[in-house]
């Protein structure tokens, strides 16, 4: 190895270990879409009241998108008075870079938008709750192509509670070239789109999936997997799990007993050919593992378990060294911790200081619990018993504190309807080191 390839090697690996290569969020939870940041040398607790405010930024209107971050930028969807806005706001102090009206406003009692957009490269892909699919410039706001689930897929949601109608929810895939979403027609169960033109690459032709839960799209987002050496999309429909082949479309597993009757909503946990989901209204969790079978992959029961003793509502599920972590409950978020390969509950369900269900997150050990009433949890992500290490109370919260905790470059990131609150979490002790 010559010594100009040597230093180039050296200076590439001294990037890759920079704070900046930690700094970004780039999708909905997170840069694998399981909730875990990168991030390291973290607070360990929290003081009295929290860790420091740093900034707030209004102006972001009603929803419960959470946020993405990369190339300086923070987006994240809200209602404005004059419809359904994607705004870009600056990383380093909140300040409004762009905003740009991609459709009606969701007027409901639960009213804008859930899902949280895609930053990839310089472009930004969103679904709005209409189900229209827009990429815009990431630099600049500008729209360049849309595309519309129902118009375009026949795309429909399984089946609401009542008379809610909670909309689309799914945060786009992005993976290479093509931009993943999930119309849930059974003739266009998952479609892939150019990720530059929004021109149609595959979709999915659908089957009966099971008698569990009912047809169509539901409130999850797709993941990526590589079990058993096949590159494929998971997601959960209202039918339960199915994964698609990455390259063709093609649909190479189901399974139905995780689908709940009336909403599939938990973005599902993959784990080499393991793949872990919830579901909540009485519903419960399973792990399957995924093999090879006389056509296609099945999926293989490897346990159930049933509501009791663990649902997740809507919070998220988060995988640290072979342990689930989440909220249990519905419209709870009780703290629980199981092994993901035998289902043992190695700790909970615990009564914590927050009301209603909780979306977790995790960073440097810790696990970042926000409850819907806007309590705060820092919990030691260990599967020997719980630990709390601070919590407090997200000011202002009007509504149901819904929105998923985000954990980037340092700081905790959290969506509060119209506000994005920014919080310090490097500790701040003699010559910046050491807790507070």
């Amino acid at each position: 190895m010559s010594p100009a390839f040597r230093a180039l090697v050296g200076a590439a690996l001294a990037a890759s270990a920079l704070p900046g290569a930690a700094a970004e969020w780039p999708q909905w939870r997170g840069p694998r879409r399981d909730g875990r940041s990168p991030e390291t040398g973290l607070l360990r607790s929290w003081p009295e009241g929290g860790p420091p405010l740093l900034w707030r930024a209004p102006g972001l209107g009603t929803g419960y998108s959470s946020v993405s971050v990369a190339a300086g930028r923070i987006h994240t969807m809200g209602d404005l008075s004059d419809g359904q806005y994607v705004i870009a706001v600056a990383q380093s102090d909140g300040t409004l870079l762009w905003k740009t009206r991609v459709g009606p406003i969701h007027e409901d009692e639960y009213g804008g938008p859930r899902a949280t957009p895609t930053i990839d490269g310089d472009g930004v892909y969103v679904t709005t709750t209409e189900g229209a699919v827009v990429a815009l410039d990431g630099s600049t706001g500008v729209e360049r192509w849309r595309r519309s689930l129902p118009g375009d897929f026949g795309g429909y949601l399984m089946k609401a509670m009542g008379s809610y109608d909670w909309r689309f929810s799914e945060s786009p895939l992005v993976d290479g070239e093509r931009v993943v979403v999930t119309p849930g027609h059974i003739e266009a169960l998952m479609v892939a789109l150019d990720r530059g033109t929004g021109e149609e690459r595959w979709r999915t032709q659908g089957r009966r999936l099971g008698p569990l839960g009912s047809d169509g799209a539901a409130y999850a987002s797709a993941v990526i997997s590589e079990a058993t050496g096949v590159r494929q999309y998971v997601q959960l429909v209202g039918r339960g799990l199915i994964a698609v082949e990455a390259e063709t479309g093609r649909l190479l597993w189901n399974y139905n007993r995780i689908a709940s009757d009336i909403a599939n909503i938990a973005t599902p946990l993959v784990e080499g050919d393991y793949v872990f989901a919830s579901a909540g209204y009485g519903t419960g969790a399973a792990l399957v593992r995924i093999a090879p079978g006389e056509e296609s992959l099945e999926a293989e029961e490897v346990y159930f378990l049933e509501a009791g003793t663990l649902q997740n509502h809507h919070g998220g599920l988060v995988l640290h060294e072979g342990t689930v972590y989440t909220g249990t409950g519905h419209n709870r978020g009780f703290p629980i911790a199981v092994d993901l390969l035998s289902g043992q509950v190695r700790w909970g369900p615990v009564r914590a200081g927050g009301n209603g269900s909780a979306a977790a997150s995790y960073a440097d050990g810790r696990l970042y619990f926000r409850f819907q009433d806007g309590r705060m949890l820092l919990i030691e992500a260990t599967p020997e018993e719980y630990r709390e290490a601070g919590s407090f109370l997200i000011p202002d919260v009007q509504k149901e504190s819904w929105s998923h905790p985000v954990v980037a470059d340092g700081k905790l990131l959290l969506r509060e309807q119209d506000d994005l609150l920014c919080y310090d979490l490097r500790p701040r002790g003699p010559e910046g080191a050491g807790e507070p």
